[in-house]
């Protein structure tokens, strides 16, 4: 099944004018569970209910309010929602170009990839080419369902993704906050930084699984072939140790890991030989 569009305009590139359409880059895979009543089994259905007039409301009779004070609102009608401007309701517009580090991961929010319109090939190929050659990412807004997003528009091997930032007032990190003043010796962070560089490598995300969710799959099907479930122990808690014997053994261990990775071609070639 093909991909759905979930949005369609055009990307303004000085005055070029690329046609484009947007789709979303990721899917969740969390498995999902239906509220039942635990009685009969019945599936809970959720409804609005008004406490002052003791029923359930329909759809129709429910509009928006903004709390401005306490018990106080404005009420917003669909008409008034309606006269937000929206500059950008169809256009992606372009404001500045940035090296790609320079966007710190926690004003990442979601991402999704763009594709051109047939008649939009060319042009979308030369701004994917100009930004993958110079290692840009384009700054620029987007009117996304009612509200106006700062994207980041950058390339990744042959696609274009459009990634939605935060603005600065989202984020709660503090910028600028000093490390905790706790005295650290010159080996500590000589090991520290030794298990790291042991630690070092490509990053590679077909090597992680979700453990929790193929877990969680494995009970249902058990529960589903009625299987008796076997109770799995939590590990120790972690003990606090002296920090130069914890990063010594970590060192013995990737230093053990490592070895054992490295004999097993050597144990393959052997048996294909043999």
């Amino acid at each position: 099944m093909a991909a759905r569009a979930i949005w369609t305009g055009v990307i303004t590139f000085g005055m070029v004018s690329i046609p484009i359409k947007l789709y979303s880059a990721t899917e969740s895979k969390d498995i999902s569970f239906n509220q039942l009543h635990a009685e009969c089994k019945s599936r809970i259905r959720e409804f609005k209910f008004c406490p002052t007039c003791d029923r359930k409301l329909e759809s129709e009779e429910i509009e928006k309010g903004y709390e401005y004070t306490k018990g106080q609102y404005v009420i917003m009608s669909k008409e008034d929602m309606e006269k937000v401007p929206m500059p950008n309701k169809n256009t992606i517009e372009i404001s500045s170009f940035i090296k790609n580090d320079e966007i710190d991961p926690v004003f990442y929010e979601k991402t999704y990839y763009i594709e051109p319109t047939e008649a939009a090939t060319k042009p979308f190929a030369l701004f994917m080419k100009a930004v993958r050659e110079k290692g840009m990412t384009a700054i620029a807004t987007l009117t996304l369902r009612t509200k106006e997003r700062l994207v980041a528009l950058r390339a990744m091997d042959g696609t274009l993704l459009c990634s939605t930032l935060l603005y600065p007032d989202e984020i709660r990190v503090t910028k600028g906050k000093e490390l905790p003043d706790v005295a650290v010796s010159d080996k500590e962070l000589g090991m520290a930084s030794m298990l790291i560089d042991m630690m070092t490598q490509e990053f590679a995300p077909e090597n992680y699984t979700d453990h929790y969710r193929e877990a969680l799959l494995k009970i249902i099907e058990a529960k589903l072939e009625g299987k008796e479930l076997v109770e799995v122990a939590a590990p120790p808690a972690g003990k606090v140790v002296d920090l130069m014997d914890a990063l010594a053994a970590s060192m013995e261990k990737m230093k053990a890991e490592k070895e054992e990775k490295a004999k097993k071609p050597g144990k393959q070639k052997a048996a294909a030989t043999g």
